[in-house]
């Protein structure tokens, strides 16, 4: 039976959800202010947020900017290397400890073609049917009984429109219930985290101070599947690096040369095949060193849901690699994972040749037991021991006579993992509000597998950070279409009333 949200059934609601949100000095959403919610949200999404076009993503700016105003918070616009990072601050008491939040405006570029709605930055309000068939309705059905099932499909309705809406409304309602947060807080709105945060992060060495705070909440991502409140508490880092072998000079009739000239194809096989065993562990001397998983962190990471039979079934693969034992597990380890394999032939079709070289493009995801130099640093090492001549450029024509085993080995420059220790007084305060107000312990991801480009940020400012993402994770984030879960955005709503009302 879906789940719908009655005129006046408000705690009908909270009570079928076991949510407790009544015992706590938190003001209740109505079902008029999460209409006008949701009005809000589809006109900041009908508002194209892709950096290339500055005009609009200034108009995106302004229509945050205004609803701070509005909330009698300051703001400014921060000047940066392109677009300006609007910075919004608000200080309810001086001895009060300060929170500083993150979200960003841009959204990921349009195939519009591959989307099921004519403008993927127009609005649609659909219901499921018959399983995965996504109808259109009309949006005047927001206005009776909402079926917190309904979607809205757009760009950034989830990623990261939503997030930005939940939060605003919650200082809003705070407010209008005469009520104040238990912090002071700033705000960073990121206007390029799809583009690698370039704005931001240049603003870092001018700006650090103003971003100065006790703690550091990110609100970006989705939530764990289960839809239950999720708070992670780190990500992995990355670093990326290539593998070059080398046969003749130029590429060689097969025929002609076949048995003569050595193919670089077969010499990059066998140094990967060395890198890695058939269950998927690093063979490479101390790539796993530090890392421990002890009895506390083994507890965190089972407490996480997981259904091995149906994860494995959804990627279509009959077993898992065993680096860890569960998926949460794999997360606290640095990967190696090869991307791309090619060769000196780029064009279309096959052709009968031996090729000039071979190349294996390798990225590494990192934890905070591993520094990307580091990892860089064994892998090369690595293939220094298979007897291979080790160089950054291009082999040179007495290189190429004097040595027979030549790599070109080039590498980038890496962003490290963050982690904060869930058990911190901050970790432990948020997780336990969250349970008071949800009656069930939140979902606590110690390490989520991917990267979020503000890593630099983070590990500049040193503070507690953690990721409390509020979308449903079936959004199609970056995909066509994107969407939001209405269900979502009323949680979303209530997650950031119970952190506003939580003392740190």
């Amino acid at each position: 039976m879906k789940t719908k949200l009655y005129l006046l059934s408000n705690l009908i609601f909270w009570i079928a959800f076991g949510q407790n949100l009544f015992s706590q000095n938190i003001p209740q959403l109505s079902d008029q202010e999460f209409r006008n919610i949701i009005v809000q949200h589809k006109e900041f999404v009908s508002i194209p947020n892709l950096p290339s076009n500055k005009d609009l993503m200034l108009e995106n700016i302004n229509w945050v900017a205004q609803k701070y105003k509005e909330l009698d918070f300051k703001t400014e616009l921060l000047p940066s290397s392109t677009l300006p990072i609007l910075f919004v601050e608000k200080e309810y008491d001086p001895s009060l400890k300060t929170i500083l939040f993150y979200f960003h405006i841009d959204g990921q570029p349009v195939n519009a073609d591959a989307w099921s709605q004519d403008d993927p930055f127009l609005p649609v309000l659909k219901e499921n049917r018959e399983g995965d068939s996504w109808q259109k309705i009309d949006w005047a059905n927001i206005q009776g009984d909402i079926d917190m099932d309904w979607r809205i499909f757009a760009r950034a309705a989830a990623d990261d429109k939503a997030p930005i809406l939940m939060f605003l409304s919650a200082i809003r309602l705070l407010k209008e219930n005469g009520q104040a947060p238990k912090f002071n807080i700033k705000v960073i709105f990121d206007p390029e985290e799809e583009y690698s945060s370039t704005a931001l992060l240049s603003t870092l060495e001018t700006y650090k101070s103003r971003y100065t705070s006790d703690f550091f909440v990110v609100m970006d991502g989705p939530a764990h599947n289960s839809n239950r409140p999720t708070v992670t508490f780190g990500c992995r880092g990355i670093v990326t690096c290539s593998i070059t072998t080398y046969g003749a000079k130029l590429p060689q009739h097969s025929g002609h040369y076949g048995n003569y000239a050595p193919n670089p194809v077969f010499a990059l096989s066998n140094i990967l095949s060395k890198m890695k065993d058939e269950e998927g562990n690093v063979l490479i001397d101390g790539y796993y060193d530090g890392i421990e998983i002890n009895r506390e962190t083994q507890h965190l990471l089972e407490s996480v849901p997981y259904d091995r039979d149906n994860l494995n079934k959804s990627l279509g693969i009959s077993e898992s690699e065993k680096v860890g034992n569960t998926y949460q597990e794999s997360l606290q380890y640095p990967t190696l994972n090869i991307r791309q394999i090619g060769t000196s032939w780029k064009g279309e079709g096959l052709k009968t040749v031996i090729p000039e070289y071979a190349r294996a493009d390798i990225d590494i995801r990192l934890v905070p037991e591993t520094k990307g130099k580091d990892q860089i640093e064994k892998i090369k090492k690595h293939i220094e021991s298979e007897g291979y001549y080790v160089i950054d450029r291009e082999p040179t024509d007495q290189e190429r006579q004097n040595h027979t085993k030549i790599v070109k080995f080039v590498s980038s420059k890496s962003m490290d993992a963050f982690r904060t220790d869930p058990d911190s007084n901050f970790g432990q305060k948020i997780r336990a509000s969250l349970k008071t107000a949800f009656d069930r312990d939140p979902v606590a991801i110690r390490l989520m597998g991917g990267t979020v480009p503000i890593v630099p940020l983070i590990n500049e400012l040193n503070v507690p950070t953690v990721i409390i993402p509020m979308v449903n994770m079936d959004n199609n984030q970056h995909s066509p279409n994107e969407n939001i879960r209405i269900g979502n955005i009323h949680q979303g709503i209530n997650i950031c009333l119970t952190l506003l009302d939580s003392s740190f």
